[in-house]
């Protein structure tokens, strides 16, 4: 059998609705047959790989606000579903409450494909390896999702059901996340690891965010979620108990990147065993939750200098 050399899409036929509503009610008639697509970096992709074939692509970039990014001092961040990855990390705001998120979104392959990419159409593709996926954890991210009926609102953390699979009912849109401010003195970091620098998916990828808590133990709190090593972003939770619970220290970060690679459940594949991604883990988040603490204490350092 000769495998084709030059795959192509399939053919579809391109809706452009006028309305939110009007959006919602064609996802709904034709629920066998139609994808809702913003950047369409991920569909187009599976199309022409045979793992997708609808009937109708619903071109849902045009609707209201969703090419709006916000930003409030009290309540915090609004990203619009279709603001693309560049934009997101060009904006004044995010670089500066919340420079993890463009950190995650500059390590997504290369620029003319962040010019399309999105960072809801990360999210509600539902990878594993997600790059951008953590961050939006760690800043308790929540999805505003419309449908016919109305706005409800999602958690991320309770968004996610496994590989390629969301809460996202019927006729429901993913219109915008919006991110809480972060804690005062927030620092955090992304470590991705890949085959390559550029254009290739985590094998291992590891989100890490630690603030200042005076209620804590060890007087920080920390966030640390995992991707490529479980079927859904992986929060870390014992890790981050121990790191509240306790000074933090070079042995207690090492307890919590173990803690870390055992709660992770990897699979072997083509990319890495098991085996390996378990041990990467081990060693990135202790990179990660070092890098984190070493931000935090030339964070107070500067704090009491300028005082």
């Amino acid at each position: 059998m000769i495998r084709n050399t030059h795959p192509t899409l399939p053919e579809f036929e391109y809706i452009r609705p006028q309305s939110v509503g009007e959006a919602c009610d064609f996802l709904t008639r034709h629920a066998a047959d139609a994808r809702p697509f913003l950047g369409g970096t991920d569909v187009f992709v599976r199309m022409r790989d045979g793992v997708l074939n609808p009937k109708y692509l619903v071109d849902v970039k045009a609707l209201p606000g969703m090419q709006e990014i916000r930003f409030d001092p009290q309540s915090g961040l609004t990203i619009g579903a279709a603001v693309n990855m560049n934009r997101v990390i060009a904006a004044a705001e995010t670089r500066e409450h919340y420079p993890l998120l463009a950190d995650a979104c500059r390590s997504v392959a290369s620029y003319q494909l962040r010019s399309r990419a999105t960072v809801v159409g990360n999210i509600c593709n539902a990878s594993p390896a997600g790059d951008t996926l953590g961050a939006c954890l760690a800043f308790n991210g929540v999805l505003h999702i419309q449908s016919s009926q109305g706005v409800r609102q999602e958690l991320l953390s309770n968004f996610f059901r496994g590989p390629g699979k969301t809460t996202l009912q019927t006729g429901e849109i993913a219109a915008a996340l919006f991110l809480p401010l972060p804690h005062a003195g927030s620092q955090g970091v992304y470590i991705k690891l890949g085959r390559n620098k550029l254009s290739d998916l985590s094998l291992v990828g590891v989100t890490a965010l630690g603030y200042p808590d005076p209620g804590a133990p060890s007087g920080y709190r920390f966030r640390l979620i995992l991707a490529s090593v479980a079927p859904t972003p992986l929060i870390a939770k014992q890790a981050e108990d121990c790191l509240a619970a306790q000074p933090v220290t070079p042995a207690s970060i090492q307890e919590a990147a173990r803690l870390a690679s055992e709660a992770c459940a990897p699979i072997d594949d083509v990319r890495g065993s098991a085996r390996y991604r378990k041990q990467m883990v081990k060693n990135l988040s202790a990179r990660a939750l070092t890098s984190v603490w070493e931000k935090l204490n030339r964070r107070g350092q500067n704090d009491i200098s300028s005082d």
